[in-house]
């Protein structure tokens, strides 16, 4: 169970192009900003951009493959963010057996401000991050969910054409939904999107969090007074 805290992070303001690094500890180096776009602004209508979001739970959502990440960066990532005070969301191993997305992920991203997106070598095999994502791509055009995509020793480019293993993936996916192929173009076009908001691409596995959580940590935001 989480602890709420005082103060929650309520909104973000338009991403900055530089990065601030800070001295914890925890892992220290370089990485590069990939990708630059404006979340949300091509396909967002006048009425949805004034729909209110609802009351929030957590700060940030993370979306990643278990399999690859889950007891390596992911939980690096979780305990370096919660650290800070950033109340953050992460599904647990036993919700990933199920076929489906479960409820309370879908309850987890609409309660969010922030989401980030880990996409890692077999992300695109998993039908469930894939319905994850879709999730959370309505969310950043319906309640201005706000979205970074971090490439976790993949390219950036393989997310969005679906080349390398994500072309392996969907090979595979339009093997076993041929009566629903419409299912595989709209994972295929949530790829796509989420790919080319401005994200990072992480060089090397030991060489990243300080950075990006001082990033998070210091962009201006509200904070709301519980």
């Amino acid at each position: 169970m989480h602890t709420r805290r005082k103060h929650s992070i309520h909104s973000f303001t338009k991403q900055e192009t530089y990065l601030v690094g800070i001295q914890s500890g925890v892992v220290s180096g370089e990485f590069r900003l990939v990708s630059m776009s404006t979340q949300g602004a091509s396909t967002s209508s006048p009425s949805s951009s004034s729909t209110p979001r609802p009351r929030w739970t957590y700060d940030v959502f993370l979306s990643f493959r278990g399999k690859d990440t889950r007891k390596g960066f992911t939980d690096h990532l979780y305990n370096a963010l919660e650290k800070k005070g950033i109340l953050t969301f992460r599904d647990e191993e036993k919700l990933e057996r199920g076929k489906f997305i479960s409820q309370e992920l879908v309850k987890a991203i609409e309660e969010s401000t922030f989401a980030i997106v880990i996409f890692s070598i077999n992300y695109g095999f998993s039908t469930w991050c894939l319905d994850e994502l879709v999730h959370i791509v309505r969310c950043m055009k319906e309640a201005r969910l706000e979205v970074f995509p971090i490439f976790y020793h993949v390219d950036s480019s393989d997310v969005r054409k679906q080349t390398g293993t994500f072309a392996k993936a969907f090979d595979e996916h339009k093997e076993s939904f041929k009566e629903s192929i419409e299912k595989v173009e709209t994972w295929r076009i949530t790829l796509r999107e989420v790919a080319n908001l401005s994200g990072w691409d992480l060089l090397n596995r030991y060489n990243f969090l300080d950075k990006f959580i001082s990033l998070i940590y210091k962009r201006p935001v509200l904070f709301h007074i519980s």
